[in-house]
């Protein structure tokens, strides 16, 4: 049984977390918020140490490192993106392997500083890639592998609108500072999963970049993806607004990829792999990180690459 940390337990992921990590037969030990909205530990963790503030987590955190039976295994990290990074660190510092949500960090250059602190603590990092477990897109990894060699590449549409009320602009998800981004909060992890079917990026445009939706190209080893995220109702389908809140389409030279269903293990799955020495690295994670900050950089431009049939209408 490995002892566990957890960094921002009052959010919206963290549940998954805590759940994950007891239905491996693991021990949450402490977790910490800036905010006490974390009555969920109660059904899954009710002996926990909680903490609101960072340095009496910090110093419990150290104290439990004295006795072997108690020392952390692993701190996971669920806060605000642009806090991971600190936060992944500190985990690190404490001697512990360290599990971290998407977006793993903002920048290449952070993805550097990471590394050179896993050589210098010895402890590694594992980002929580999770639709590269998803069955739907290994059977579509291994689809695309047989297709083997082809003329033409696989031409792909990702569309994702996941709903937000008038709570997100007021709340870190809202702020391109602390979020960097639609793109990067909730794209990041699909990116990724184009990386992992499709290959290496080799060109992308980006054709809308706004505080609530994002648009753009995007061209891999074997795909010509147009892909369209964004968080505002009024961009969903006319058949899907009032009877759903959140869109999730992939097609794959005009067919249907079926993935709405089968996500509720995934965290589950990943820290099975993660417990069991597998996972996925900083090496693994690099690849998106350096197309969101590529995105984010980039200046918007119609007239290059396809463009979304959503961003058309």
């Amino acid at each position: 049984m490995k002892n566990f940390a957890l960094i921002g337990a009052s959010g919206y992921i963290a549940p998954r977390h805590m759940k994950a990590i007891k239905e491996t037969g693991n021990h949450l030990s402490v977790a910490y918020d800036v905010n006490d909205s974390v009555g969920i530990i109660d059904s899954i963790s009710p002996a926990s140490e909680f903490f609101t503030e960072f340095e009496r987590f910090y110093d419990h955190a150290n104290n439990l490192q004295l006795e072997p039976k108690t020392a952390l295994d692993y701190v996971a990290v669920c806060s605000p993106n642009y806090i991971h990074r600190a936060h992944i660190a500190a985990g690190l510092r404490l001697g512990c392997d360290v599990i971290c949500e998407k977006p793993l960090v903002p920048s290449v250059k952070d993805l550097d500083a990471l590394e050179l602190l896993e050589e210098q603590t010895g402890k590694q990092v594992r980002n929580i890639l999770q639709l590269r477990h998803h069955d739907s897109i290994l059977k579509l990894q291994e689809k695309v592998k047989s297709a083997g060699e082809r003329n033409t590449k696989f031409d792909v549409d990702l569309t994702y609108i996941t709903s937000r009320g008038r709570w997100y602009a007021e709340s870190w998800k809202g702020d391109p500072r602390k979020s960097f981004g639609v793109a990067t909060n909730i794209g990041v992890h699909f990116f990724d999963m184009l990386n992992f079917i499709f290959g290496s990026l080799q060109d992308s445009h980006v054709h809308l970049s706004e505080e609530e939706s994002a648009a753009g190209f995007l061209e891999y080893e074997n795909a010509r993806v147009r892909w369209f995220l964004s968080v505002d109702a009024n961009n969903l389908p006319e058949d899907v607004k009032g009877k759903k809140t959140t869109y999730r389409s992939i097609t794959i030279d005009g067919e249907e990829l079926e993935f709405s269903e089968g996500f509720t293990e995934l965290h589950n799955i990943s820290y099975r792999e993660i417990l069991a020495g597998r996972g996925f690295g900083l090496k693994e994670a690099r690849h998106c990180i350096e197309t969101v900050e590529k995105i984010r950089s980039a200046p918007v431009n119609i007239a290059m690459g396809d463009m979304h049939p959503f961003l058309r209408k």
